[in-house]
């Protein structure tokens, strides 16, 4: 089943929030994760209900996130960019929180957010060294984030996780945030450009 994008956005003649924004692209990378995860099984990937699809559901936002900080960078300033991709960080905390149930039999109330936004700021800095340009991350970016789903698969799909991840699953994720954050953000890009800096999503 395809995940219907939404290239054009209205906010009734108002200018919308960072915080609204990330709203749209966490929910989006929600729907993505559970799309890929039917592709991996279909891949006959084993992704059991618990702690595999946990996991990879908590790996996929994270990248998902960081992909669109890159995007961010590139579109907005540098203090927009701060914000949306904290907010962004947090929303995507609060859909693990508010999905435990269904990703974890139980959970400590937070434990989940507490681990998302962990792992969120493990794969900033596996991914900080790679470059991400208008076709998307690059080689090493897509390699960092299919090591990082390799760690949750079990033994005997550790060794194929490689090509699927990177030639299918972040592509087809990457395409689609790309086409909502161009309706969220406008083509055009900023005019100058500052360092980025290092997100905490806390």
């Amino acid at each position: 089943m395809a995940v219907r994008i939404r290239s054009r956005f209205h906010a009734g003649g108002r200018a919308r929030s960072m915080a609204e924004l990330a709203s749209v692209v966490a929910m989006l990378s929600w729907k993505l994760a559970v799309e890929s995860i039917r592709r991996m099984r279909a891949a006959k990937f084993d992704i059991d209900l618990g702690r595999p699809y946990f996991d990879y559901v908590v790996e996929t936002l994270a990248f998902h996130a960081h992909y669109a900080d890159r995007v961010a960078y590139d579109k907005l300033s540098a203090e927009q960019r701060a914000e949306f991709t904290a907010a962004l960080a947090q929303r995507m905390a609060e859909a693990v929180e508010d999905n435990a149930d269904m990703l974890l039999a139980t959970t400590e109330p937070g434990a989940c957010r507490r681990h998302f936004l962990e792992v969120f700021n493990a794969a900033g800095a596996d991914y900080a060294e790679y470059s991400c340009d208008e076709k998307g991350p690059d080689f090493g970016f897509r390699r960092a984030y299919a090591a990082r789903v390799r760690e949750g698969m079990p033994e005997k799909d550790k060794g194929w996780v490689y090509d699927q991840v990177m030639e299918i699953e972040a592509p087809e994720g990457v395409q689609a945030i790309r086409k909502t954050l161009d309706g969220l953000f406008g083509g055009g890009e900023k005019p100058a450009r500052r360092a980025r800096e290092g997100l905490s999503g806390e």
